[in-house]
C-alpha cells in the first residue's frame, strides 16, 4: 500500500476530534467506576474485560467512522473476539478502551483510556486520559507532550544508579514466561533505586514522560498498550526501543522507555525476552 499523506491542518483537526472522543469515553469509564461490574476472562483468569471496556470500545469505533469513514481501528476488545490485526499504512486509530482493566474492576483509579494513531505504521498522534483522577495527557508528533495542557519532560536521567522503573507482572500465568519476568525484575531492582507496578502500560509510559520515573519496560503487551504513550514519550524527550536494544516495532509485544538513550541501553543490557508472540 502507497504512503499515506495528511496535511498539518488535517492532523490537528483529527487530534482534536481524538481528544474531544477521550473526554466522552472518560465519562462512560467514570460513571461505572464505582458500580459493580460484569466481568469475563479472556486468555487466562487474570485477563479481564468488562461491559465497560466494550461499551468503549463499540461507541469509539462508531464515532470514527462516522467522522473518518476511511480510517481503520483496531481496538482490543473487537481483536479479543477474534478479529486479525490488519496493520497498514492506512490512517489507523489504535485504541485500549480501558487501559488498567484489573484496576477498573478493583476500584484502583490508576486506570484510562489509551487512543493512538498512526500513519504509514507510525504513531504520531497519542492520547491517555484518566478519568478517575481527572488526568489527560496528549500529544502529536512535532508539537510536544501535554498534562493537563501544561509541557511535560523526560527527567533526562541517564545513570542506571540513581533510576526508578516501572515494570508489570502482566497478565500470562505461564510459568516458563512468569520466571523470565521475575529475572528482570530482580535485575532492575537490584541495578537501580527501585521498581514499581502500577498496573496500567499507557499510564507508566505517561509517568516516564512526566519525570515521575525514568524507565519503563514490558514484554507480552499489546499495540494498544503502547501506541498512544510511545507518541507521548517521544514528544516529552524520552526514547522509545525493543528492550533488546534494536528499533521499536509496534506489533512486537514488547517495549522499552527511557528518560535518554544511554539509560534505554543500560536497562535493555539486564533484560531477557520471554519470547511472546507478536500481534
Amino acid at each position: 500500500m502507497a504512503n499515506i499523506t495528511l496535511s498539518e491542518e488535517e492532523l490537528c483537526e483529527i487530534y482534536e476530534t481524538g481528544i474531544q472522543l477521550a473526554k466522552e469515553c472518560g465519562h462512560m469509564i467514570k460513571e461505572c467506576f464505582y458500580r459493580d461490574k460484569k466481568v469475563t476472562t479472556k486468555a487466562s483468569y487474570a485477563d479481564l474485560v468488562t461491559e465497560t471496556d466494550q461499551n468503549v470500545e463499540k461507541f469509539f469505533t462508531k464515532e470514527i467512522k462516522k467522522h473518518y469513514p476511511g480510517h481503520s481501528v483496531i481496538g482490543e476488545e473487537t481483536t479479543a473476539d477474534g478479529k486479525k490485526i490488519e496493520f497498514t499504512n492506512n490512517p489507523t486509530w489504535i485504541i485500549d478502551p480501558i487501559d488498567g482493566t484489573t484496576n477498573f474492576v478493583h476500584r484502583i483509579p490508576y486506570t484510562c483510556i489509551s487512543i493512538g494513531l498512526t500513519v504509514n505504521k507510525e504513531p504520531v498522534i497519542g492520547i491517555v486520559y484518566n478519568p478517575i483522577t481527572d488526568v489527560f495527557f496528549k500529544a502529536r508528533k512535532g508539537h510536544g507532550a501535554f498534562c493537563n495542557d501544561k509541557k511535560i519532560a523526560v527527567t533526562g536521567l541517564e545513570e542506571i544508579e540513581s533510576a526508578m522503573f516501572i515494570m508489570e507482572f502482566g497478565s500470562n500465568r505461564e510459568p516458563d514466561k512468569m520466571a523470565v519476568k521475575f529475572r528482570n525484575l530482580f535485575n532492575l531492582n537490584k541495578a537501580s533505586h527501585g521498581l514499581r507496578a502500577y498496573g496500567s502500560a499507557a499510564l507508566n509510559m505517561c509517568n516516564v514522560a512526566q519525570g515521575e520515573e525514568d524507565g519503563y519496560a514490558e514484554h507480552g503487551i499489546h499495540c494498544w498498550d503502547i501506541a498512544a504513550g510511545a507518541v507521548i514519550v517521544e514528544e516529552a524527550g524520552g526514547v522509545v526501543i525493543d528492550p533488546s536494544g534494536d528499533k521499536f516495532d509496534l506489533m512486537s509485544r514488547k517495549v522499552l522507555v527511557a528518560s535518554s538513550m544511554p539509560l534505554a541501553l543500560k536497562m535493555s543490557a539486564l533484560l531477557e525476552d520471554p519470547g511472546f508472540e507478536r500481534d
